[in-house]
């Protein structure tokens, strides 16, 4: 099904991504496996072509809070490989507290939104020669709840890790949707899913290796990495959502997602943000 296709999947050394790799490299893709750690990445890789059985498993290199990483692994992406059929974005962090990344963005937008802003735009030009292609934003429902603050998108005057969180969600929303009123017409579609409250370590603190409590409070509903993975590999290879672009899906049906998401002029606003504070 996914035979001569590559794949590119942020944050794939761990949960959601990994299993997302796992099952589109048993798939027979050729899967290209993101991870800021050698050391983690390549445990992984190994893992994910033993159990796919698939030699074409890569690992690359990248920071998300970093620009300058960013566009070096770009430039060594392009220069590798030819086409890409699928970038998965996927990488996410929840900050227990307020940091910053090297580019003094606050952490959790300037990796969950800032930074695939980026990398989406520093390969769709490959995405649209490769096309038909697919851009795949794994964002949350904690969108829901968000609110973009462009007097303070940063939260330097008043930071909560779920106020961050949740706004960082809401733009992916934003930045899918308008995306892909930009692709109008393109063979490049690009969508954004909610993939459920998943077991992972995406919300464990760096300092003091603690989960966050309301996440360890619930932890006992939560599903496995491969349940929070089926949406994700359903968009990236399900001929079902062929040329279907700009839609939100949870358990891989298309849903409503929030109000504030519609907002068409808030859409382009962050867009024009995005873009100065990744420029060069």
């Amino acid at each position: 099904m996914m035979e001569n296709k590559t794949v590119l999947i942020t944050g794939a050394n761990s949960g959601i991504g990994k299993s997302t790799a796992k099952a589109l490299a048993g798939m027979g893709a050729r899967v290209v496996m993101v991870s800021r750690n050698l050391q983690k990445g390549e445990s992984a890789r190994q893992e994910v072509t033993s159990a796919s059985g698939n030699p074409l498993v890569d690992l690359m290199i990248c920071d998300l809070a970093s620009l300058a990483s960013i566009r070096k692994f770009a430039s060594e992406f392009l220069a590798k490989y030819d086409r890409l059929d699928v970038l998965i974005n996927n990488a996410g962090i929840f900050t227990h507290q307020r940091l910053e990344t090297s580019d003094g963005f606050e952490y959790q937008i300037g990796v969950n939104h800032l930074g695939h802003f980026l990398l989406t735009n520093l390969l769709l030009e490959l995405l649209k020669k490769s096309g038909p292609s697919r851009i795949i934003n794994v964002s949350s429902a904690a969108h829901m709840i968000g609110k973009i603050d462009f007097d303070d998108l940063h939260l330097s005057k008043r930071y909560t890790s779920w106020k961050s969180y949740s706004q960082s969600k809401l733009a992916n929303i934003l930045f899918t949707y308008e995306l892909a009123h930009r692709l109008n017409g393109n063979e490049l579609t690009v969508n954004a899913l909610h993939p459920g409250f998943i077991s992972s370590r995406f919300a464990v603190d760096r300092a003091s290796e603690k989960p966050h409590p309301l996440i360890k409070l619930g932890s006992f509903i939560a599903k496995p990495p491969e349940k929070g993975a089926e949406t994700s590999v359903y968009l990236a290879s399900s001929p079902e959502v062929e040329g279907i672009s700009g839609k939100y899906f949870v358990n891989r049906k298309q849903k409503a997602s929030s109000r504030a998401s519609y907002d068409l002029a808030v859409a382009a606003r962050l867009w024009e943000v995005s873009e100065e504070l990744t420029q060069p």
